[in-house]
């Protein structure tokens, strides 16, 4: 049986039921085979897991716009991060998988070259760029395990909650309700946000012409 039709088989299962339902006798059955199959090319559940996670990676590039040569780092360092948010949003409960497990399969590898290659080549020392693309993948993944099991993020929710700011009182939570048409913000307007302050804080650690050129 190909290995990338147990991968392929396996993301679809993990989507379905989550990595802690997932097993060798649920992805054999899916495939309409035995788990004595699947152990001739895989060590066990962990390892297919592994897999799974790295399918998932490589599908970010096609969530990646057109860059023009003349794209900043920032530019392109958002755009990095929005495509990782977007694939992740499609598969929440892979999610997860990510809590303690660093990707070292061949497309995490990609993305954290092509990642840190951008920060290297506008000025960024290697231990700056290095601890960059760290927060800002573990700033992606945080919020991306925010997503319901449906990958929404339940705006739906968000005006009862104002309502319920708005009506405190005043005189005990005036920061609260000075505030409260934009408590809560949209997962994805808050997501957009912090990664703008972030980079904005990357900014500030070039002292060359990059760092003065902002994003938007």
């Amino acid at each position: 049986m190909p290995v990338d039709r147990v991968i392929d088989a396996a993301v679809e299962l993990v989507d379905e039921v989550g990595p802690a339902e997932f097993s060798m006798r649920l992805l054999a059955k899916r495939l309409r085979s035995s788990t004595a199959t699947l152990y001739r090319h895989f060590a066990g559940k962990d390892e297919i897991l592994v897999h799974v996670v790295d399918h998932v990676l490589g599908e970010v590039p096609r969530h990646l716009p057109d860059m023009a040569d003349t794209s900043t780092w920032q530019e392109r360092l958002v755009a990095s991060a929005e495509a990782l948010f977007r694939t992740l949003k499609e598969h929440p409960k892979v999610v997860s998988l990510f809590d303690n497990h660093v990707p070292l399969g061949p497309r995490g590898l990609a993305g954290r070259e092509a990642a840190i290659g951008i920060l290297l080549s506008s000025g960024f020392p290697p231990e700056v760029a290095a601890s960059a693309y760290t927060a800002v993948a573990h700033y992606v993944i945080g919020f991306a395990s925010q997503l319901r099991a449906d990958g929404t993020t339940g705006p739906e929710e968000n005006q009862d909650i104002r309502e319920f700011y708005r009506s405190l009182d005043p005189a005990r939570y005036p920061a609260t309700v000075t505030s409260a048409p934009f408590l809560p913000n949209s997962l994805d307007d808050e997501f957009r946000f912090g990664l703008q302050l972030i980079v904005d804080g990357l900014a500030k650690q070039l002292t060359g012409p990059a760092g003065r050129t902002h994003h938007r």
